[in-house]
């Protein structure tokens, strides 16, 4: 696998290109989301250059912001929203400071959240409660592939943020039926036209193998629209709104969040 450094030309590169694309679209919902990569493409470089123990507090920093948004997108009780927001963060620590014990670090994970609402003996909202608490673990979980799966985190992340505004970009450019009831917004002209563009930016990074190519064409807009799902469930447009005009963390890492999950299960 190419190293982080290799890949810092083309990420800069494909960030020049990405700048004047969105300038020519004049729309200020990609140029908010370009000004979002510009800040986020150094940070996620920088970290991943440390290695692993940089990849760790990137991963573990993401499932905070994730988990904070998560909590309250939800509603979750404040004593929910604690011990989830300190539980995330410690599987991706795991992960650069113990890996053989990973598997055993994420059941305690699961069972100190399960045992908030239980121990609250909340006989009304507790099953509501647990069920939430869990899949907020399950769901920033694969947070350790930052760790794990090493340089290709960088390319994992430049390739499902090209297909992710690629994608939005083309559906609305071609129309055509709409993609699914939990993203009105998006269309199925849009699916093609995201994976040519994150295979593509794979395939320049030289990072292409086919357990990448499938998360980023298959894990990436099913991650988009699983957020969508929670968020129509409790009937909110972002997950936050913190990012001026693009919503939350959540927002933008939804996508890659299976992408990192089938990237591991597929053994990037």
């Amino acid at each position: 696998m190419t190293d982080v450094g290799d890949l810092i030309p083309y990420l800069a590169g494909a960030l020049a290109a990405g700048g004047i694309a969105v300038a020519v679209s004049r729309r200020r919902e990609y140029v908010l989301r370009w000004c979002a990569w510009a800040v986020a493409v150094p940070v996620v470089v920088a970290a991943l250059y440390l290695g692993p123990g940089g990849a760790a507090v990137l991963a573990a920093a993401a499932g905070v912001g994730c988990a904070v948004e998560y909590g309250r997108l939800t509603s979750l009780p404040r004593p929910d929203r604690v011990v989830l927001t300190l539980a995330v963060p410690v599987a991706p620590l795991a992960a650069w400071l113990a890996p053989a014990q990973l598997p055993r670090v994420l059941a305690a994970v699961v069972l100190v959240v399960a045992l908030v609402p239980l121990l609250a003996g909340d006989a009304a909202g507790g099953l509501n409660r647990l069920c939430l608490d869990v899949f907020g673990v399950v769901w920033f979980a694969p947070l350790i592939g930052v760790v794990l799966l090493g340089p290709a985190v960088l390319a994992l992340f430049a390739a499902v943020s090209v297909a992710d505004i690629t994608a939005s970009f083309g559906g609305r450019l071609l129309g055509g039926p709409r993609l699914s009831p939990l993203s009105p917004a998006k269309h199925w002209s849009g699916l093609p036209a995201g994976a040519v563009a994150g295979l593509a930016m794979l395939a320049l990074l030289g990072t292409f193998t086919l357990p990448l190519a499938v998360a980023v064409t298959v894990g990436a807009p099913l991650g988009d629209l699983l957020e969508s799902m929670i968020k129509r469930g409790v009937e909110a447009k972002d997950s936050a709104s913190w990012l001026a005009g693009a919503g939350g963390l959540l927002d933008r890492l939804d996508s890659l969040l299976l992408a990192l999950a089938l990237a591991m299960l597929l053994g990037a």
